[in-house]
């Protein structure tokens, strides 16, 4: 990435804005601007369990209406989002100063914000996806870290007037950011065209591939729910939940932009929650120790944790959409739903444990105990032999630094169970693969040469028939014959991606437009939009240049 192209953006600025309505409104609490006092149990397990049952419907509804009724997810109805969290807003505030109807205001707050919230996760979602992979990517991680900065200049606000200026001034020009942004949006991309009755196997293949990133997900939600369902009976730790979620957004806006301009990585949903797991699993198991001090450190790991992880779903989530032809709408809802869903669950329990003792077990161990279960599973499922080699095509996060490092040195030789494991380093994974290969070069050449010339040996392995492919999760392309080093090589000069690259291989091996889409489990519309990607970075126009290209590629 050209740090250069770091400039602000209408789309950062309002995405920005959003998460800051979206912590002041959901995170830890009702609002945490209004009146400590005013957050009752009462109030707020009305408004969470409104808002929780309005946002999660919402979203399963989004996740089936866009299959059904694909025409719908053209419409961008900011209009609308806007007026339902306005509504929510102005009904919790007007619940304040009219003590008879207190709950009836704070139920139709908490359905009104619920459903206007998931709606503007969809818009955002639908214009990240929309764009180009490094420009949405980088906008994300800007906004994210731009929310920070202004949640916490909130605190330097006095709360009455931080009450009303989120409703009236910050959710206007969020809404205003949103439109500007989605003049930009190409309605014409197959994302958007995609008839999903049609071709019901991409979307198949799509659930099937990712089942395992949603259920890792699922987990923190679970373990964040908890947390949340703490925080709400004890006020004090609503703040920690808070300042947690945008410390945690902070910090992995820092270490993606890091490693975005420092090298080229590629990783998905898996990696990260691989990663996280170590870091929520020590505050779980602080958590029974430390009494209000373990609550806080519950609450602000695992939201941390959460918090990243909910910044790695929309990319990855966008990424699928690109490379599959998907309506963003459908991969977004049922990642979310499966989120948000486990969130709520993990609400409930944390709410209903307080005072509660199972079998001698309180409260905070019985918590930590089940919290630690659930992720333990999570963690199995992503890291057990069937787990791994079951997604064939994950659609994971490139952050692509032209050249692509391909050729590294490296004593390093894995196995085909050992390349399970997801690598943050595209060209680690290409170097692996490449070690494979020439290793099984090497015990060819050495068969041959008991009964042909050297010259011979050379013109039977130009010759051969390409292997199937093999194809292993945390891999991105594998070597199989020198048309697949051709690719690479190819890939590394012209910063294709992953399934750009391999898309380009399978044209330049002579398959069809159908053939490709059926292998690739994608529409061919979408193949089409690859192959048109694929022509203009190598600045030709046909399949014959692109054969030609690659089969005159040095190595």
């Amino acid at each position: 990435m050209n740090p250069t192209q770091l400039i602000p953006h209408a789309s950062s600025i309002g995405y920005a804005l959003f998460t800051v309505i979206n912590a002041t409104q959901i995170w830890g609490g009702v609002f945490p601007f209004l009146p400590k006092d005013f957050q009752t149990d009462e109030v707020t397990l009305t408004f969470y369990l409104a808002q929780t049952i309005a946002f999660c419907t919402a979203f399963v509804a989004s996740t089936f209406g866009s299959y059904y009724f694909p025409a719908q997810a053209r419409k961008m109805l900011i209009t609308l989002s806007t007026g339902m969290v306005f509504v929510g807003s102005s009904c919790v505030i007007a619940a304040m100063y009219v003590p008879v109807y207190t709950l009836a205001f704070v139920l139709a707050g908490g359905i009104s914000t619920g459903v206007g919230t998931a709606g503007f996760f969809m818009l955002w979602q639908r214009y990240f996806s929309s764009i180009d992979a490094e420009a949405s990517n980088y906008r994300l991680i800007l906004g994210a870290a731009a929310a920070c900065a202004c949640y916490f200049a909130l605190y330097l606000i006095p709360i009455a007037l931080t009450a009303f200026l989120i409703p009236v001034v910050m959710l206007p020009i969020c809404a205003l950011c949103l439109s500007l942004s989605a003049r930009e949006m190409d309605f014409d991309q197959p994302m958007f065209e995609d008839v999903p009755r049609e071709h019901p196997q991409v979307y198949i293949q799509v659930i099937k591939d990712s089942k395992a990133s949603a259920l890792c997900v699922a987990a923190l939600a679970f373990a964040s729910g908890l947390a949340r369902g703490v925080a709400v009976i004890n006020p004090q730790i609503s703040d920690v939940v808070n300042f947690a979620s945008m410390a945690g957004l902070l910090l992995a806006a820092v270490i993606l932009l890091v490693l975005w301009l420092t090298s080229s990585v590629r990783f998905g949903l898996r990696t990260v929650f691989r990663g996280v797991y170590p870091i929520v699993i020590t505050g779980l198991f602080l958590f029974p120790f430390m009494q209000k001090i373990g609550l806080s450190l519950f609450a602000g790991l695992t939201y941390m944790a959460f918090s990243l992880v909910t910044l790695i779903m929309m990319m990855q989530c966008a990424q699928t959409s690109r490379d599959r032809g998907t309506n963003p709408v459908f991969v977004y809802g049922f990642f979310g739903s499966a989120a948000y869903i486990a969130q709520g669950v993990g609400f409930l329990l944390g709410w209903f444990a307080n005072d509660i003792e199972v079998l001698g077990v309180g409260q905070t161990a019985l918590l930590s105990i089940v919290a630690a279960y659930v992720l333990g599973m999570a963690l199995f499922v992503s890291t057990s032999a069937k787990g791994l080699d079951a997604p064939k095509r994950i659609d994971r996060i490139e952050f692509l630094t032209p050249p692509l490092p391909l050729h590294k040195k490296t004593n390093t030789t894995e196995t085909a169970g050992e390349t399970g494991a997801e690598s943050a380093d595209a060209g680690l994974d290409a170097e692996r693969m490449e070690t494979r290969a020439n290793a099984d070069d090497i015990r060819t050449e050495e068969k041959a040469a008991e009964k042909k010339t050297a010259a011979r040996k050379q013109e039977k392995t130009a010759s051969a028939k390409p292997r199937p492919m093999r194809r292993f999760e945390g891999t991105d392309h594998v070597i199989t014959d020198r048309l697949s080093k051709q690719c690479l090589v190819v890939r590394e000069k012209h910063g294709l991606s992953s399934r750009e690259t391999e898309v380009m291989e399978l044209v330049a091996r002579g398959k069809s437009m159908a053939s490709i889409a059926e292998e690739l489990f994608i529409s061919e519309n979408t193949v089409r939009t690859h192959c048109k990607h694929i022509y203009s970075k190598l600045d030709i126009h046909s399949r014959q240049e692109l054969s030609d290209l690659v089969s005159s590629t040095q190595l």
